[in-house]
């Protein structure tokens, strides 16, 4: 029985599926006393657990978060790691005293997203086909303008270090596969007729489009390249909504806009304290022996010194996960309620703050506006006309936001609107691609 594998290896989740005579299966992972078929993108390392070559042993996925959890916060939790890909800045982080390269961790990840493929299917195919967004976060903002890297060359380091990683996480052959191209597959399996349809996948740190003829009558004649007429993306998406609540509606509550007094100037407590905060992989950073100083200083002078407290406990405290989980909760709600709450409770760290949809799509305009470029963008390059579209499919926990769905509402008409598989149609493509 001939078996594809596709890797969806993502900035929040990840997944693996097996397609088998075009019938497609996903790995499941343990959660508690059930499964899931999504495996969070995340390590965790207790600092007790130590291999036989003195180096900090570490646990991913699910797993990852419930031991998280029930450390309370002690230990060291990493996340979205997949958005330093691109960034030239990030070579490799310390953990309790032992370097980790960044392709080392993601592998860590890989390792065991094939361990429970393996025991699922079985022996596993050499090749695996693997996603990728059409535009990578993190490398162009980042250090572009200091190597003059042009985009292609982001592109392939990129790449050259994602492949690397999976091989360190036993995955010998890797081919790659536009992560909107692999929705489409997902979405084909289900049509009765040929269609050109516009696929929005939206995931934690990309959104990716993609103009593709799809259908029975596609396969049937087989498929080339030039049925994908075009594809466009733009480096940002759930994390970038989420930032936008932190920085609004959170940082504020811990001081950012404060002052303090040193050496008898009032000075304004450091911005990028609170940019750090508000994007999720760089939160861990903060919790730096110069930064804990800084803010120790600030704390003892500061005009609002309950806020620079609960700062430093979230910091130290390693609770932006758990700061992460409730701005998601709120997020989430907001899509099916027009008023949410943002709850958070530890020690002096206290929050119930109020929001709104209204609001949240204030603070998201620009986002919103990026992503209705970017489709813009596609439909002209490729010169296909939106009446020319039979069906938008949007993919991705954000596709689920209300004011990212009435981007597509309004240039295509909401009966072309399509959904489904929000966290596993890339992974079930991918599969269903190799196949």
């Amino acid at each position: 029985m001939s078996r594809s594998i596709g890797l969806d290896f993502g900035t929040t989740n990840s997944a693996i599926a097996s397609a088998s005579d075009g019938q497609v299966q996903l790995t499941r992972f343990p959660l508690g006393p059930k499964t899931t078929e999504t495996f969070r993108s995340v390590l965790y390392f207790d600092p007790e657990e130590i291999g036989p070559d003195r180096r900090p042993l570490s646990i991913a996925g699910p797993e990852a978060i419930e031991a998280y959890l029930q450390a309370d916060g002690h230990g060291r939790l990493l996340q979205s790691l997949k958005s330093y890909l691109a960034s030239r800045l990030f070579k490799a982080t310390h953990v309790y005293g032992h370097k980790f390269t960044l392709e080392a961790l993601i592998g860590l990840i890989a390792r065991d997203l094939r361990r429970f493929a393996l025991a699922q299917f079985g022996e596993l195919p050499e090749r695996v086909v693997v996603g990728r967004p059409v535009r990578f976060v993190g490398g162009r903002e980042d250090d572009s303008e200091v190597d003059g890297s042009s985009e292609a060359e982001i592109e392939a380091y990129a790449l050259g270090r994602l492949s690397h990683a999976l091989r360190l996480g036993g995955f010998p052959s890797v081919v790659f596969e536009y992560e909107p191209v692999a929705a489409a597959f997902h979405y084909e399996s289900r049509l009765a007729r040929d269609e050109l349809v516009l696929i929005a996948d939206f995931g934690g740190g990309t959104s990716d489009f993609c103009l593709m003829r799809v259908g029975p009558g596609v396969r049937a004649r087989g498929r080339t390249r030039q049925d994908i007429l075009g594809t466009e993306g733009v480096a940002l998406a759930g994390d970038a909504f989420d930032s936008r609540i932190i920085a609004h509606l959170i940082a504020p509550l811990l001081g950012k806009g404060s002052h303090y007094l040193s050496q008898g100037k009032r000075m304004p407590v450091p911005p990028w304290l609170y940019l750090r905060l508000a994007r999720w992989h760089h939160m861990s950073f903060l919790k730096s022996r110069e930064t804990m100083s800084l803010l120790d200083d600030i704390v003892r002078h500061a005009e609002r010194p309950t806020a620079i407290a609960a700062l430093i406990h979230l910091i130290d405290k390693d609770l932006g996960y758990r700061l992460y989980q409730a701005v998601e909760r709120a997020k989430v709600e907001l899509s099916s309620a027009p008023h949410s709450r943002v709850v958070f409770r530890d020690g002096p760290l206290v929050l119930d703050e109020p929001v709104s949809r209204s609001d949240f799509e204030s603070w998201i305009a620009p986002e919103l506006l990026a992503i209705e470029q970017a489709v813009t963008t596609l439909l002209d390059k490729t010169q296909v006309r939106p009446e020319e579209v039979d069906a938008v499919f949007t993919t991705g926990g954000s596709s689920l936001v209300p004011a990212v769905q009435r981007i597509f509402a309004r240039r295509f008409g909401e009966e072309r609107l399509r959904s489904g598989g929000e966290l596993t149609s890339v992974a079930s493509g991918l599969a269903l691609c190799g196949a």
